[in-house]
């Protein structure tokens, strides 16, 4: 009984990756109209996903480096690799929460598989994270950083970083229509969790429990990683890599099993 029940689970599992596969050219459509909406009206388009990267870096620079005297070599490049990639986890995971909610209406007309609707919200975030990098490689290029062959594989931790943001939105889209409140906790979740990354500040800062703790926050390893690549020039340990790896798969597994088991009442909630 339960090798069929297995069998039964992973046929459905199979069954909504050949729907995802079907349904891309939906997913090319969802994120055009996202990044359609996001940038509708605005005089420089596009050019705000590199603009805003740098000015929240040059911000944080002077506060950071005059204000609290922050000592960390090259630390604007340090700040823009760690703000790139929370603010795309912040954008990917605030867009798919309330992904299936905002689709009700088309969710009541046609049949559409309901978790095409929080993975459109991560990838056109994704996107927009990917003009965001141009910002990156400008402020190497003016403080003159040193390019490390290792910046090829500057795409592993934000391979990592998307499958994990896929299973939080999904997870979150789907607790969302039954729980309108998480709309307004997540915010508060999610300023906690930026002070609680290293991203303006170095790691070697906090006590050592703290450091301890520091290793159960999947978007430190990420981060770290992708700092590593950049600025250091070092591919990171195998704990790192086991770290992204584990964090990221567990939480896409989160998100496909809880959307499963939540999805079918969905219309009568949205």
């Amino acid at each position: 009984m339960d090798n069929a029940a297995k069998q039964m689970k992973s046929g459905q599992y199979k069954v909504m990756v050949s729907h995802f596969v079907q349904y891309v050219p939906l997913v090319r459509e969802l994120v055009g109209r996202d990044l359609k909406v996001k940038y509708r009206r605005s005089f420089l388009g596009y050019i705000w996903s590199v603009l805003n990267p740098l000015l929240m870096m040059m911000v944080q620079t002077i506060i950071f480096s005059y204000m609290f005297r922050s000592n960390i070599p090259n630390y604007p490049l340090y700040l823009i690799c760690g703000n790139t990639l929370f603010t795309f986890f912040n954008e990917s995971a605030n867009m798919g929460l309330v992904s299936i909610i905002q689709n009700a209406a088309l969710i009541k007309k046609v049949y559409i598989p309901k978790y095409i609707f929080p993975l459109s919200r991560v990838v056109s975030s994704f996107v927009t994270m990917s003009f965001s990098l141009a910002a990156v490689v400008l402020v190497m290029l003016i403080t003159r950083s040193p390019l490390h062959w290792t910046i090829l594989l500057f795409w592993i931790p934000l391979l990592f970083l998307l499958i994990f943001c896929a299973g939080v939105a999904m997870t979150l889209s789907a607790l969302t229509v039954y729980f309108r409140d998480i709309q307004h906790l997540f915010g508060v979740v999610t300023l906690g969790w930026n002070y609680a990354t290293p991203i303006f500040y170095p790691i070697e800062q906090l006590p050592d429990f703290a450091q301890t703790l520091m290793k159960f926050n999947p978007m430190y390893h990420y981060i770290n990683f992708f700092r590593n690549l950049v600025m250091y020039g070092n591919i990171p340990g195998p704990n790192t890599w086991i770290a992204c790896a584990v964090s990221s798969f567990v939480m896409l597994f989160v998100g496909l099993w809880t959307f499963r088991k939540l999805q079918r009442n969905f219309i009568l909630y949205v």
